[in-house]
């Protein structure tokens, strides 16, 4: 019994990585686990700086697009945009990399984004969001990176979740009959949108307020690029619309409550970048094809990460989150 039984998810040692850490960059902080989630995400501290150190699961990530985000991120700072960009070691590394268990897993440190998440956000909040959002997309817009990411199309985010989730639905054939039909409709949709003039570049994906910080001055700082994809950049609007449909359906606002700060969070994108009302219209499909990325995600990476969740109870229950964002939303 001296050959190691395959592995296809292992935790490293706090404590070594402790010990490298303070090493590599020269620092005397003490770290701890914050979350095994998508990365996992260790806190460095000592009584005056925070870090973050992210190690990816090689069944997310691999070395090229880590590469490609570290260089978004980067092009991002460089260019004027509030957001915790990357650290490098004491010899000018950026990635770290970890002989484990199951292959090499690969670690980027980033600077910690002062304050805490605010969902409940205030006029100049939401003003804010917005202005913030626009200029990372003006420069997002512009970039040519050298490495490659995922591309937001049909595709990727409609047609190739519904055959990848399949499986999950052996026991729920209406379920998976509403998502298949569902997604033909909105397909349909997609092609009588005009989308020549949309704004296309790179999207972070997921900006949802547990992805961004505020401080006491309410100075912003983006963060979390994990899911961050080449598509139109109004995707990154429908996913800060996602946060008011989630605040309306756990009864933490009303629906005009809702409207009214998405509006606020309009003008504010606008102040600083042009948004189309053809643009805005679009939002509900894509809303659905990112319903169905992560269905697809949560299903790929059971065995590693959504198994304490993905149940036929949360199948149910998801198919009737998107049923009601459909009926809300969609005008088919």
């Amino acid at each position: 019994m001296n050959a190691i039984f395959p592995t296809q998810y292992s935790a490293v040692s706090t404590k070594a990585l402790n010990a490298f850490l303070n090493e590599k960059y020269g620092f005397n902080m003490f770290c701890r686990l914050l979350i095994r989630n998508v990365s996992d995400t260790y806190l460095l501290e000592d009584e005056t700086k925070k870090y973050i150190f992210k190690i990816y699961r090689n069944t997310h990530r691999s070395l090229e697009e880590i590469k490609a985000e570290v260089e978004l991120l980067y092009y991002l700072k460089n260019n004027g945009a509030k957001v915790a960009y990357p650290i490098p070691d004491k010899e000018g590394k950026d990635i770290q990399a970890f002989n484990v268990a199951e292959g090499v897993r690969y670690g980027v440190l980033f600077y910690f984004a002062p304050g805490k998440p605010v969902f409940d956000l205030s006029t100049e909040q939401l003003l804010t969001v917005g202005r913030e959002m626009a200029v990372n997309h003006n420069i997002s817009s512009k970039v040519a990176l050298r490495y490659e990411r995922e591309t937001l199309d049909i595709n990727s985010t409609l047609l190739t979740p519904l055959e990848v989730i399949k499986p999950a639905f052996k026991d729920l054939p209406e379920e998976y009959e509403y998502l298949r039909e569902t997604s033909l409709k909105v397909i349909d949709k997609l092609n009588q949108f005009d989308t020549k003039d949309f704004g296309y570049g790179y999207c972070h994906y997921d900006y949802l307020p547990k992805n961004f910080h505020f401080d006491e001055k309410d100075n912003i700082t983006f963060f979390d690029f994990d899911f961050f994809a080449k598509g139109f950049l109004v995707n990154d609007v429908m996913t800060f619309f996602v946060h008011f449909f989630f605040h309306v359906h756990y009864k933490a606002i009303t629906q005009e409550q809702a409207d009214a700060d998405f509006k606020t969070f309009i003008k504010g994108y606008r102040e600083n970048r042009a948004l189309s009302e053809e643009e805005i219209a679009m939002i509900p499909y894509l809303g659905y094809m990112f319903w169905m990325y992560f269905f697809k995600y949560h299903f790929e990476h059971f065995e590693d990460w959504s198994n304490f969740f993905f149940t036929h109870k949360f199948i149910k229950e998801r198919v009737g989150l998107i049923k009601k964002w459909v009926d809300t939303f969609c005008k088919f």
